[in-house]
């Protein structure tokens, strides 16, 4: 019989270059100290917007999350023709309809003086692309009142818009929403939680940080070559290795979010699964152009829990004896994958297969696929086979 998948493992070991892809409040790079050596670091939030933006491309819809909905509903009645007080005013009307407590902007350069209409709500609303229109329509039906509304001055002042109406287009939500989950916990019944879970990834060696001396030429001096020195100069922190990077699926809470349609459930599991695998941070791309894509994915299909292979990499891998670390990390990985896999046993693990620039047979990671499409549609055949069917 059957045994129902509940969790996607995705792993995957990539190689960066010379670049800075998540950088922390003093523009350093974001490091950690696992298995008492410093490896370089990007944070599962920097990679999971990458994730998310390359996502929407492929399920041709997208979320917005902003503490500026009412600008946007003011922008999208400008663009209906409304006049331009008037759709101010039906923007923060909108805004402060929402429940959640807010604050004017302040007029820039004088910190004191707020901005009538210009409403920001204190908790990041988290909402489909669509509610921007459909809170624009809700508008346009009560035009009227609007128009004989005062302005949202102050923190204090009520909307004549309903409440419960605006508050159940901020709770609506689309595939975006349903997969990467919703933290809104000022509306009632609007919190989402997300079916994916995703890691840090970091380095599955010791890394060191570099430090880039620069400067910048000064055109006109050197032109005219009557002065010595450049326009600028500074410094910028680096990193470079091979990362290891691992997130789940779960199936049971997927279907939770989206009812029972295998159909939509497929799509948006296989465009993670290809968002994942293709997504890179996009800081200081201009400067470095690190657009590498993994050494290899492996994807596994369990039924029990999900099963990280970070620990493979607690001992710190080392470099080749004709140097580099692609290989050994994936030797490594590999290995522990395996022995874990003999541990917990294989009852579990539904399926288990993996793609890679390496001519290596990693027999721990089960079958081997020439691309990473193939890769994932054997991984959803297994996941997503009907109840019943044969094992």
């Amino acid at each position: 019989m059957h045994t129902p998948a509940r969790f996607i493992d995705i792993h995957v070991l990539q190689s960066v270059p010379f670049a800075n892809l998540n950088r922390d409040d003093t523009n350093s790079v974001k490091t950690v100290q696992y298995g008492n050596t410093l490896r370089t670091r990007v944070s599962s939030q920097c990679w999971k917007r990458a994730i998310r933006t390359v996502f929407e491309d492929h399920i041709g819809d997208s979320a917005l999350r902003t503490r500026r909905i009412g600008e946007r509903v003011t922008r999208e009645l400008e663009l209906r023709g409304w006049p331009t007080d008037l759709a101010q005013r039906a923007g923060g009307h909108a805004a402060a309809a929402s429940g959640i407590k807010f604050e004017l902007a302040k007029t820039p350069g004088d910190a004191k003086q707020s901005v009538a209409n210009k409403v920001l709500t204190n908790a990041l609303v988290y909402v489909p692309e669509a509610a921007v229109s459909e809170l624009a329509d809700f508008a346009e039906q009560h035009r009227s009142e609007l128009e004989q509304a005062k302005d949202i001055k102050k923190p204090a002042d009520k909307s004549i818009l309903p409440t419960a109406d605006v508050a159940a287009v901020l709770r609506s939500r689309n595939g975006v929403i349903n997969l990467f989950g919703r933290m809104l916990a000022e509306i009632d019944d609007a919190g989402v939680d997300g079916a994916v879970q995703i890691a840090h990834a970091l380095t599955t060696h010791e890394t060191d940080v570099e430090l880039d001396y620069f400067s910048a030429v000064d055109d006109v001096t050197a032109l005219w070559d009557d002065a010595s020195g450049s326009g600028h100069m500074g410094h910028a922190e680096f990193s470079a290795g091979t990362l290891y990077r691992y997130a789940t699926l779960d199936l049971r809470d997927l279907a939770a979010n989206i009812g029972d349609d295998p159909a939509a459930a497929r799509d948006l599991a296989n465009a993670f699964l290809t968002s994942f695998i293709t997504s890179l941070p996009q800081a200081k791309k201009n400067s470095t152009a690190p657009h590498t894509i993994p050494d290899l994915v492996h994807i596994c299909v369990r039924s029990d829990r999900p099963l990280s292979y970070a620990a493979a990499f607690e001992k710190p891998v080392q470099a080749a004896a004709q140097g580099g670390f692609a290989a050994p990390s994936r030797t490594q990985l590999a290995a522990y994958a395996a022995a874990a896999n003999a541990l917990l046993g294989t009852d579990n693990r539904l399926t288990a297969s993996w793609a890679s620039l390496d001519t290596q047979d990693l027999t721990g990671l089960g079958e081997r696929h020439d691309s990473f499409n193939s890769l994932i549609t054997t991984a959803l055949d297994a996941a997503l086979a009907p109840a019943g069917a044969a094992a």
